[in-house]
């Protein structure tokens, strides 16, 4: 819910401002709000063994967030929070492709109807299709790398460490694009940039305590939720009504995706 009023604000904030302003300020502020642990913490809380984890989910992470936020300025909203929560579906492709691990052909039913779906929300033959959609997968590719990679990390670091790294290893990638397209920030845009920023540290700091505390079978699903706040939104604010084409691509995303997490729940399980 949180990052479906994060998703409204972004798109109303990107006719202010850039993207890549958003995108800086985001992580700026959501670095300075992890200021007070760090003070507390001391230099200790920043000892890890898993540097080189935190910088490869810090640029998942800032990829997913940064591509997500091109493809909410250019399409409906909906449309592109549904695209990004198609990362389930690309989780099992990342891990034959890093890890080379076998994956059963029943696991690849539940991926193939997704795609089937993301398919029939891309519309690649009518006039409905952009380029801006194909950004938006871009977020599922990346978020499903921050996904792996977050549960790598939440087995040996504490929350607030996995989050200071994140938000500050995104600053710094944040930097050099936000300079390219530098603008004066009005006035008119810094309470929404604070809220978006305030938003993101929300939705962050839930999503670690969730995949440090409950499993992702339980978690994707829920997760999908987020869609339908989102389209709320969108209808709300901006009149954006899905056709029968990205509804039904809508419901095959959703079942591919949650079929894909209770597949591979199922899988782990055997292992174990």
């Amino acid at each position: 819910m949180v990052m479906s009023v994060a998703a409204a604000l972004i798109k109303y904030t990107s006719h202010i401002v850039s993207i890549e302003t958003i995108v800086v300020a985001q992580y700026l502020l959501c670095t300075l709000f992890m200021v007070p642990w760090l003070i507390k913490q001391g230099t200790s809380g920043l000892r890890t063994e898993k540097l080189g984890l935190h910088i490869l989910r810090a640029l998942c992470g800032w990829a997913c967030f940064y591509t997500y936020y091109l493809a909410i300025s250019h399409i409906p909203l909906v449309d592109a929070a549904l695209l990004r929560n198609a990362a389930p579906l690309c989780v099992p492709l990342l891990v034959l492709l890093v890890y080379k691990v076998h994956i059963g052909w029943l696991r690849w039913v539940p991926v193939f109807i997704g795609f089937i779906g993301i398919g029939l929300i891309l519309k690649p033959d009518s006039n409905g299709f952009s380029v801006w959609h194909l950004v938006g997968f871009g977020s599922a590719i990346t978020l499903a790398g921050s996904i792996l990679t977050t549960r790598m990390l939440t087995r040996t670091e504490p929350t607030n460490r996995i989050l200071f790294y994140y938000f500050g290893l995104s600053a710094l990638a944040s930097l050099p694009p936000a300079l390219m397209k530098f603008d004066v920030i009005p006035l008119k845009a810094a309470l929404p940039l604070l809220l978006i920023g305030l938003s993101i540290w929300l939705t962050m700091w839930l999503y670690t305590q969730a995949y440090l505390n409950a499993k992702a079978s339980v978690i994707s699903p829920i997760s999908y939720s987020g869609v339908v706040f989102t389209g709320f939104w969108g209808w709300y604010f901006w009149e954006q009504i899905p056709d029968w084409l990205s509804l039904s691509g809508v419901i095959l995303v959703v079942i591919g995706g949650v079929g894909s997490v209770l597949l591979g729940a199922r899988a782990d399980r055997k292992v174990t």
